[in-house]
């Protein structure tokens, strides 16, 4: 299972035999029940989850309790609260699994400390990190200029998985509607 993370390391980057051993060995195994978390709000984010196997979210809950949802992750994806994670600071977010999951766990420590002894690893989380900060631009553009119906396409065009996997309460959590509204475009998307 250790081996999707280098083929996804690899996807960017060459590594050696000691440099898939050196992230390898720091990398923490951890298996994840459906709805146990990872992080919740008020504790500090003390990894970045590389998912092996299994989905989880990443969310917030405003004060009505509606929940808002940033953020999943399947296989061969990684999942943090990175601003807990790089500053320290209490996080916001909530983590959870909609299904059994495993993940490998990278400490903020660790992270800085494979940094210096092999800087090619810098560029690899640089280019993931961009890579997070383009898709998260892409998205709140789509969800301050487009109607729900065309938010709702893209999500399937561009994660299609997704809509196998996730229960539509939870994509229309992401979408920013309500699971009733999602249901109504759904059908005039089939009846079309």
């Amino acid at each position: 299972m250790s081996q999707l993370l280098i083929a996804n390391i690899q996807r960017f980057l060459p590594l050696t035999d000691e440099e898939k051993y050196m992230i390898l060995s720091i990398m923490h195994p951890k298996k994840i029940r459906k709805r146990q978390y990872l992080l919740q709000e008020g504790d500090n984010s003390k990894y970045s989850a590389f998912v092996l196997s299994g989905c989880l979210r990443c969310y917030f809950v405003d004060q009505n309790g509606f929940e808002h949802i940033l953020q999943f992750a399947i296989e061969d994806w990684w999942i943090t609260d990175m601003m807990s994670f790089v500053s320290g600071k209490t996080s916001r977010l909530n983590i959870d699994a909609l299904e059994d999951s495993e993940v490998l766990l990278l400490t903020r420590e660790d992270q800085l400390a494979l940094f210096e002894r092999c800087p090619k690893f810098e560029k690899y989380f640089r280019i993931i990190s961009e890579n997070g900060m383009i898709s998260n631009q892409q998205r709140l553009l789509d969800n301050l200029s487009l109607p729900a119906t065309e938010r709702y396409k893209n999500f399937v065009q561009k994660y299609p998985l997704f809509t196998q996997r996730i229960p539509q309460t939870q994509i229309a959590a992401y979408l920013g509607i309500t699971p009733e509204f999602l249901s109504k475009i759904r059908s005039q998307i089939s009846k079309s």
